[in-house]
Parts: C-alpha cells; sequence; structure tokens
C-alpha cells in the first residue's frame, strides 16, 4: 500500500447541521440495490438542502440518475473489482475531495469503501457503507485477506453504517472494531403505491416474481433448481427472473419454458405488481432491497434466512416467509404452500405494506443518515490507530 497516494488534509470547519454540509458519495457497483439505495438517499439529502456530489463511473444510468435527483456527479472510473487500475482510482478521489471539499466523504460497497478509505485516510470524516461484507461473497485466502484489511482499514473510518443488526453482527464477528451505526435500508414508498397502475405482464397462473442482478449473491440458480418441484404442484405457476448480470447467460440456458427472464429493466414497480409473491433465495446480504420494495407494492415475500431478512419482515411473517439458504427443497416447498393459500398471500402482502410504510420509508433512512453526518462532521477525525490482530 506505501505506494499508493497520501490523502489530502482538506477537512472543512466544524458544522452543527447538515443542510449546509457538502457530502461526496463515493460509489462501484452502479447497479442493482447499492445504486438504487444511492439515489433514494440523495434525493432525500437534496431535498433537505444538502450540497451532494456523487463519484462514480460516468456514462451510467446511475451518473444520470444523481444527476436528476439534484446531485453534482463527477467521473470516476472504477471497476467492481481491486486490479491494477486501483492506484489510479484512488489519486482521483484525492482529485475530488480537492475539487468537491466535502465535510463527509460517503464511501458504498467494498471497492469504494477501499479506494476511498486508501485515498482519505482520515483526514476529513469518512462513513463507510459495506451494503453487505466482501469477505462473505468469496472464501479462503480471499476471505481472510478482506476481513485483514476491513480490520485494518476501520483506523481511516468515522462511522461504519450497516443496513442491519446482522451485518454489525457479522463484521464484529470478523474482528472490525468501529463505531458502528445501524440504518436500515429504506424505499421511496410513494413510488411503490399499490395498483395505481397496471401490471407491466398478466399471466394465466401464480406468478412468482424475483427481482435481482444475475449473480451467485442473488441466488436464481438456487430458485431454479426448486423450481421443477412447484410446477409439480403447480403446474400453471410461471416464474420471472428481472435483472441482468454475470450469471445470465447460463441462467437462461438453464430455464425452462415456465420461466421468463425480462433482463435489466428501468422500472421494477410493475414487476411487483405482476408478482403474487416475490421470492428472493440470496446466498448473503446485509439487508436486501427488493423484499422491501415488493412489500412497498403490497406483495408477500419469501426470502432465505441470511442478514437483514428477518429484520426487515412484519412481525408473524417470518414462519411463513423464511427458509434456509441454498436448500432448493426448502425453497420449493414454501413456494407450494404459498401459492396454494391466496388469502394468505392477500393478508401477508397487505400486512407488508402497512410495515413497509412504518418502518422503511426512505425519509426516516434519510434523517438517520443526517444523524450519522452531523456526528462525524461535528468531532475530530478519528485518531490514527493501530489496526487489532486477530
Amino acid at each position: 500500500m506505501s505506494r499508493l497516494p497520501h490523502g489530502p488534509d482538506v477537512r472543512p470547519p466544524h458544522r452543527s447541521g447538515t443542510s449546509d454540509l457538502t457530502a461526496l458519495h463515493v460509489v462501484q457497483p452502479v447497479e442493482g440495490g447499492v445504486a438504487r439505495v444511492v439515489v433514494d438517499l440523495v434525493r432525500a439529502q437534496t431535498a433537505n438542502g444538502m450540497r451532494v456530489a456523487v463519484a462514480c463511473p460516468s456514462g451510467t444510468p446511475l451518473a444520470a440518475a444523481v444527476r436528476e435527483a439534484g446531485a453534482e456527479p463527477y467521473a470516476w472510473e472504477a471497476v467492481r473489482d481491486p486490479g491494477p487500475g486501483l492506484p489510479r482510482e484512488c489519486r482521483r478521489i484525492g482529485e475530488l475531495v480537492r475539487l468537491v471539499r466535502p465535510d463527509v466523504v460517503h464511501a458504498h460497497s467494498a471497492k469504494a469503501g477501499l479506494a476511498a478509505r486508501v485515498a482519505v485516510r482520515g483526514r476529513i470524516p469518512t462513513v463507510y457503507q459495506p451494503h453487505a461484507w466482501s469477505f462473505e461473497a468469496v472464501g479462503g485466502t480471499t476471505a481472510a485477506l478482506a476481513r485483514h484489511w476491513e480490520r485494518w482499514a476501520a483506523r481511516w473510518t468515522s462511522r461504519i453504517v450497516c443496513v442491519s443488526d446482522d451485518e454489525r453482527r457479522t463484521g464484529e464477528r470478523a474482528g472490525v472494531r468501529a463505531a458502528w451505526s445501524v440504518v436500515h435500508n429504506g424505499v421511496d414508498v410513494a413510488r411503490f403505491e399499490t395498483e395505481t397502475d397496471p401490471p407491466i405482464a398478466a399471466f394465466d397462473g401464480p406468478t412468482v416474481v424475483c427481482v435481482g442482478r444475475l449473480c451467485r449473491q442473488k441466488g436464481q440458480d438456487v430458485l431454479l433448481r426448486a423450481w421443477p418441484q412447484v410446477l409439480a404442484e403447480l403446474p400453471e405457476a410461471r416464474l420471472v427472473l428481472v435483472g441482468d448480470g454475470p450469471d445470465g447467460e447460463r441462467l437462461r440456458a438453464a430455464a425452462p419454458p415456465s420461466v421468463v427472464l425480462a433482463g435489466a429493466v428501468d422500472d421494477t414497480a410493475p414487476w411487483y405488481r405482476a408478482a403474487d409473491l416475490v421470492v428472493l433465495p440470496s446466498r448473503w446480504e446485509g439487508m436486501a432491497l427488493a423484499p422491501l420494495e415488493a412489500m412497498a407494492s403490497g406483495r408477500p415475500v419469501l426470502v432465505s434466512e441470511v442478514d437483514g431478512a428477518r429484520e426487515s419482515l412484519p412481525p408473524g411473517h417470518a414462519p411463513h416467509c423464511l427458509v434456509p439458504p441454498e436448500d432448493p427443497a426448502a425453497l420449493a416447498a414454501a413456494m407450494v404452500r404459498l401459492l396454494a393459500q391466496p388469502e394468505l398471500l392477500h393478508t401477508l402482502g397487505r400486512e407488508a405494506r402497512q410495515h413497509v410504510v412504518s418502518r422503511f420509508d426512505v425519509r426516516r433512512t434519510g434523517a438517520a443518515i443526517a444523524e450519522v453526518y452531523r456526528a462525524v462532521a461535528g468531532s475530530p477525525c478519528p485518531e490514527l490507530r493501530e489496526p487489532i490482530s486477530q
């Protein structure tokens, strides 16, 4: 790490509020749940009078969306994974910090968290939001290195924001010692008002929809392995996979005729309205956004019991709506059981909508993040301490 650039010492004076603060979000990836979380947060922040800048790859839907939301987008041509371009990516963040002069740098996901913290090195308040820990996605030596980095980088982090208590506990078990805040993901509940527009498609039989990037994390391969058991009981059932990603070609090749692959879409809301049941069989999460969006649309969800899943569900829904991860048989049995009870699905969907409106409105998320910014911007930068040995 010694050849990477040193962070700029450009910390502005302390401020007590947030309407006069400047936040620089550093974001990679640029699609999926993380991007939607960032756009909703940026919109809430600009509506509250905050100056917001976003560093992300140019020419992407995220760059266009944050501009539309009132932020200042800046080109940061970063790829998802660490590689030989990392020093250049870090230097660019240093340039943007000197240009934007933010009061707070807010890095989203592992890659941005790596590059931003190396670039800034604690010289201005830095918030890191993992959106699920990187070491959960890998194994062996790579996972050990990722855990070591997260423990080390805590010295350059004013606050780690986790989207669930489960995610925080996962970090603590990995040896990450930091100041923590838990701020649940939120959704724009008005955007997912039920029945304001017709669904994008109508199917004759019971319809299951899965919204998410087509990748190992989201577990669509587990869903496809479970699907024949569902068809054996409910031959008219249909499954829709909404999204695209690195596993797209393989999943398309494995999908039977009863499965529709809709690809990437600009608006997921009509697809939720087309569903009788929304399923997300993830292998790991912090707190998945798609189930919150589905519940905001008045649709019941079935999710694997990973970090944040139980916290996101309404009281009493866990026995119906949670299954073990990577268990196609349990997933299929739960889908059949729920799809065979339309009245139960209706009740679960109605309660889900009420739950998200009261607990997961993005305005609550924005207010909680504002409290984090007030705390870190009004406090001295953390001492550069030695990492804790594990």
